[in-house]
């Protein structure tokens, strides 16, 4: 019984932490913006460009076994910082250091499971990114890594989904554009697969801390898959997420400005040693600032 219950209580941590990684802020002052006919929205890295982040998020999953309920509570904190180096194959090419990071992840039945962060604080890698903020490579974020639980997890996922999709069109307010997004992470011996859509619809537009910014609602659907092993035992998790994310964009600077999610997966987790399927809902919130530009 008491390895029964480690083991859903190490994968309900393992959900409500990937549950970060699908969606990415107090609300600043702001107020509403003439309206263009038309915006192109394009992200702009000028060479010498800072740009700093700070998010956090917090998330709850409770997960049934043998007819027990238990509750895995989470919260994250990260400040990063992008720095343009200029084009690669006309992509921008940023140095991203990681300033800080912390976790923490409290369970019912294992009590503190929080991993320790200092490995990765003060980290730095490159990255690509387009200008419609497609992730092109992430590759040097795989090697920064930190230890939990359930094993070594590298920090690459969160940035893999990092930048919102823009539309690559002129698009006026009720215009809507689709875009697909996947991440796989390996988690020790468990391997989980996020696969998302998206359906864009442009608001309208706000000034925000100066900046007249789109506001972008995002509806997303996905997929979650995964399997490996645990304490010796095989298992394999399904699932589906979905959620909502209201972002702004600074139209004429190019900056993803701020961004606030909710997030609610359902997942059931086979366990076919133990004849288990443990049954979880996880929710989570997460906010996104712009904290400086330079």
């Amino acid at each position: 019984m008491k390895q029964r219950t480690q083991l859903a209580a190490i994968a309900a941590a393992i959900l409500v932490l990937a549950a970060g990684t699908v969606l990415a802020t107090p609300t600043a002052a702001k107020s509403s913006a003439a309206a263009p006919a038309s915006v192109v929205l394009e992200y702009k890295m000028p060479t010498g460009r800072v740009l700093t982040y700070q998010d956090k998020s917090e998330g709850s999953e409770v997960t049934e076994v043998m007819g027990q309920s238990m509750d895995t509570q989470t919260a994250n904190t990260s400040t990063v910082t992008f720095k343009a180096k200029g084009l690669k194959d006309k992509n921008f090419l940023v140095a991203v250091t990681i300033d800080d990071m912390t976790a923490t992840v409290a369970s019912s039945a294992q009590g503190d499971m929080s991993p320790d962060m200092s490995s990765v604080k003060g980290k730095s890698f490159d990255m690509v990114f387009s200008p419609l903020g497609s992730e092109i490579d992430v590759a040097g974020a795989e090697g920064i890594t930190y230890e939990f639980v359930t094993g070594t997890r590298s920090v690459a996922p969160g940035f893999k989904m990092f930048f919102p999709d823009l539309p690559g069109k002129p698009v006026k307010i009720g215009d809507t554009w689709n875009s697909s997004d996947g991440v796989e992470e390996k988690m020790g011996e468990v391997t989980l697969r996020i696969d998302v859509k998206s359906v864009h619809t442009l608001e309208g537009f706000e000034t925000v801390d100066g900046m007249e910014c789109a506001r972008v609602s995002t509806q997303v659907s996905g997929t979650v898959t995964g399997a490996g092993s645990q304490q010796g035992m095989d298992l394999s998790l399904t699932g589906t997420t979905k959620g909502k994310n209201v972002w702004h964009f600074a139209v004429k600077e190019g900056i993803y400005v701020k961004s606030v999610s909710d997030t609610t997966t359902e997942m059931s987790i086979e366990v076919p040693a133990a004849g288990m399927t443990i049954p979880s809902t996880s929710t989570s919130k997460t906010e996104l600032k712009l904290a400086s530009k330079q």
